[in-house]
């Protein structure tokens, strides 16, 4: 069987982490800013490509090759240190820089003293192994803890296991005086070794390409379904609810309330005001609103200063009730962005439809609620209006 040799083996690897390296510098230009450690793990590739080339001219020397070594262990645990930085911040922990530069302090103290001291092949690679196994150890406590629930999570997990276990079988065998554990000598031993950890250099930035682009998957879906401005749901998003809760409406032979929300005299405050001050109070309006209904309900904004409320499970005396505090609270002044400041007060007029028959579709219960709105606006705003379908003795309640 031909061994390939280990230069060659160091040599392709390294053009391959090259090629992931921009690969993941790309996405992190390109990626969301709420996405974030993909700069770390690419500067971290690159420099495991420097330690690569350090290795190369090892052989310069007895007291200079001694230097190489020494610089190319040092590049090696910042690449992987760099790595659990990055995978750290992706995950929104605190990055632990003190343990990075600790791990790098010994591991410099320890492979300086193998080397030009007491001259020790063992002691230096089971220092470097054992320090090495500290900070793919820091990774794996990361994912396990902050990891969602998905297949790239548990893959990426894997590999770091696994990625350990290498690393630290390497530590073992060295101390049992393995002379095979020089990788740079041809054998069996030191080509699998290298294939392996090599190979699972990229398998890991590929890991964490996955788990990256996992979240932007979530992102993406997320922000398609939030109006920006408010971040409540937006049509699209409500829409989707509401299907949800028709076919528990369906199955449970349930009735739910939609509430038809505007604020009155808009335009003025924007006239008034400006449209930044608009925008405050629209986000106001959505938090306030947000306060006041349960965890199960569903508040979406429709546009402009329009805003819709879905509560499943909710009579219509209940959904009176809601409304009434939501006007309330709504006319409460509250304190600005700008200390001391106060955004101008503002009116609701709400339209209540209450929606008992599971034929029933979206259009036709916001037209309903709509309707009842429309009602609410000329019968002088700052008010509530039923659905002419449910009871018509209740129509012109006020808020």
């Amino acid at each position: 069987m031909t061994l390939l040799d280990p230069f060659t083996i160091i040599i392709m690897s390294s053009l391959m982490a090259g090629a992931m390296s921009i690969v993941l510098f790309a996405a992190h230009r390109s990626f969301p800013s709420e996405i974030q450690g993909l700069q770390h793990w690419a500067g971290g590739l690159l420099l495991l490509v420097m330690a690569a080339l350090l290795y190369s001219a090892r052989n310069s020397g007895p007291i200079l090759g001694d230097i190489v070594v020494l610089m190319a262990n040092s590049v090696l645990l910042w690449g992987i240190g760099l790595a659990m930085i990055g995978t750290q911040v992706f995950y929104g922990q605190r990055p632990q820089w003190r343990l990075f530069h600790v791990v790098w302090a010994v591991g410099m103290a320890g492979i300086g003293y193998s080397l030009f001291i007491e001259s020790d092949f063992t002691i230096r690679v089971a220092i470097f192994s054992f320090l090495v196994s500290i900070f793919y150890c820091s990774q794996l406590w990361a994912i396990i803890r902050h990891g969602e629930s998905h297949f790239s999570t548990t893959f990426f997990a894997a590999l770091i296991l696994f990625q350990t276990l290498v690393v630290l079988t390497r530590g073992l065998l060295v101390l049992f005086g393995g002379e095979y554990t020089d990788l740079m000598r041809p054998g069996y031993f030191q080509s699998l070794y290298l294939a392996t950890s090599n190979f699972m250099v990229l398998l890991l930035a590929v890991g964490f390409m996955t788990v990256a682009t996992r979240r932007l998957q979530a992102i993406l879906e997320r922000r398609s379904t939030l109006d920006p401005l408010t971040q409540v749901l937006n049509r699209r998003g409500f829409a989707d609810i509401y299907a949800k809760e028709r076919a528990l409406l369906q199955r449970n032979c349930d009735h739910l309330t939609m509430l038809s929300i505007d604020l009155d005299f808009f335009k003025a405050i924007n006239d008034s005001h400006g449209h930044l001050t608009g925008d405050r109070v629209l986000i106001n309006i959505a938090k306030v609103i947000g306060k006041v209904l349960r965890t199960s309900d569903h508040l979406a904004r429709f546009g402009g200063e329009e805003f819709v409320v879905l509560l499943p499970g909710t009579g219509i005396e209940r959904a009176l009730s809601v409304a009434e505090r939501i006007q309330g609270a709504i006319k409460l002044p509250c304190e600005g962005i700008k200390k001391g400041s106060l955004l101008p007060a503002c009116t609701v007029s709400i339209g209540l439809a209450c929606q008992m028959d599971a034929e029933e579709d979206l259009d036709s219960l916001l037209m309903r609620a709509d309707k009842a709105l429309y009602a609410a606006k000329d019968g002088g705003r700052d008010r509530v209006e039923i659905a002419d379908a449910l009871a018509p003795a209740m129509r012109a309640v006020r808020a």
